[in-house]
């Protein structure tokens, strides 16, 4: 599984950004798909993430804010992220996981900053 990470940038805080995250490969035994973020001097951590039955998850300190949607082909995931904060600036990672392989695969970063 190979995943391409894209969007990001600069944005006030109030604003709206979206990122995507498109995988190829084995796409059909992807698990879970999802994005995690690592702030300035912080742990990566789980900012939203979608199962392959559709259910999602969210870290409470963006429910209500962000949510998180696949395409009906289940390669391409995306989170819409509104109301943005300063405390969400950090470099974001895509997700995705093979449960029965137990693998895991990382796309590349993407810096999203937030001003006040």
């Amino acid at each position: 599984v190979q995943l391409q990470a894209s969007g990001g940038g600069l944005v006030q805080a109030g604003g709206s950004l979206r990122l995507s995250c498109a995988a190829s490969g084995s796409i059909s035994s992807i698990s879970v798909m999802g994005w995690y973020r690592q702030g300035p001097g912080k742990q990566r951590e789980l900012v939203a993430e979608i199962l392959s039955d559709g259910s999602t998850n969210y870290a409470d300190s963006v429910k209500g804010r962000f949510t998180i949607s696949r395409d009906s082909a289940k390669s391409t995931v995306w989170p819409q992220m509104n109301s943005l904060k300063p405390e969400d600036t950090a470099v974001y990672y895509c997700k995705a996981s093979r449960y029965l392989a137990r693998k895991d695969y990382w796309g590349q970063g993407t810096l999203v900053t937030v001003s006040s």
